[in-house]
């Protein structure tokens, strides 16, 4: 089974829009690594969800459609705190920022499961469970544990620049988890901020990045570029690259949750959840998981909200 950490929440998207008036808000269930769970249980693989969960109206169809998706909710906690929400503002591409309400919600106040249980094979953390405390030190030993006992971990740190009121120790505690990390995957705009660098003018320097971070830990580095595609920087030093899937663009909340969840379910399918496979992928084995990936969230930047695709609806990656 692969378990997912992080965070659940209620992203408030707009409908429309007017130079006179605000446009009404639709409440969306989402979060990162709740997307990410969703995607891996509509693409039909083991997946259960560690996070804790309001007992209110929003926490309740967090939990249904969890289990709707064939989740394992067993680690979900519960209480009454209310739901984490998210504003979220679109641009006229589609492309979405966000501005959060934290304060007093359930989302960062996860107790420690300890050992997460017989059968994990692999462990997905990132976003707002790595940086709002108290469960980010939660979710940081939850990530230690899974790599003392051999499991694979993949980290997606879906930077949120905003809620990160010391930029230089987060960056210096993602250069500590990376030792654990098995796969890296992040957005260029992610990369840049952790680099501290120009994403548009600094290639150099990003690329530098790039190659030591994965000589700090990880078996390969993926790098998410929006409509330019994505790419993997390999244990072996190769930088394979695909095109983003030809599709009209609605929003693209949930894109990048979505990539995540594609390359571990095609890893999982092709035996490949541990640092020994991944390492030993060649450049065809990378570029058909990058393209089913890019498939994927193709399906999802085509509908509003983040809505992942079914395993029906994506060729068979084998």
């Amino acid at each position: 089974m692969i378990i997912v950490g992080g965070e659940a929440l209620v992203d408030l998207v707009p409908e429309g829009a007017s130079a006179e008036e605000l446009p009404p808000l639709r409440p969306w269930l989402g979060g990162g690594p709740y997307n990410i769970a969703i995607a891996l249980g509509r693409l039909g693989e083991p997946v259960g969800m560690l996070t804790r969960l309001s007992t209110d109206r929003f926490g309740e169809k967090l939990s249904e459609r969890l289990s709707e998706a064939g989740v394992d909710t067993a680690l979900v906690q519960r209480g009454p705190e209310p739901t984490t929400l998210a504003v979220v503002e679109l641009d006229e591409n589609g492309a979405a920022r966000y501005g959060f309400h934290t304060e007093g919600t359930a989302t960062p106040l996860l107790a420690d499961p300890g050992q997460l249980p017989e059968g994990t094979e692999a462990v997905s953390l990132g976003t707002l469970g790595m940086v709002l405390e108290p469960g980010a030190s939660v979710y940081e030993r939850v990530l230690f544990r899974a790599a003392e006992r051999g499991s694979f971990v993949a980290l997606d740190p879906n930077i949120r620049a905003d809620l990160i009121g010391e930029p230089d120790a987060y960056r210096r505690r993602f250069r500590d988890w990376l030792p654990a990390v098995t796969l890296l995957k992040l957005s260029v705009e992610d990369a840049a901020w952790l680099a501290g660098v120009d994403s548009e003018t600094e290639s150099e320097p990003l690329f530098a990045a790039l190659r030591d971070w994965l000589d700090r830990g990880p078996s390969a580095v993926v790098l998410t570029r929006g409509a330019d595609g994505m790419a993997v920087l390999t244990a072996a030093g190769e930088f394979v690259e695909v095109e983003a899937a030809r599709v009209p663009v609605v929003d693209t909340i949930g894109a990048g949750d979505t990539i995540q969840a594609a390359l571990l379910a095609w890893l999982r399918r092709e035996g490949a959840l541990s640092a020994a496979a991944i390492s030993g992928l060649d450049a065809g084995s990378w570029r058909a998981a990058l393209s089913y990936a890019a498939a994927a969230a193709g399906v999802t930047v085509s509908r509003s909200g983040a809505q992942p695709p079914y395993a029906g609806e994506l060729a068979d990656p084998r």
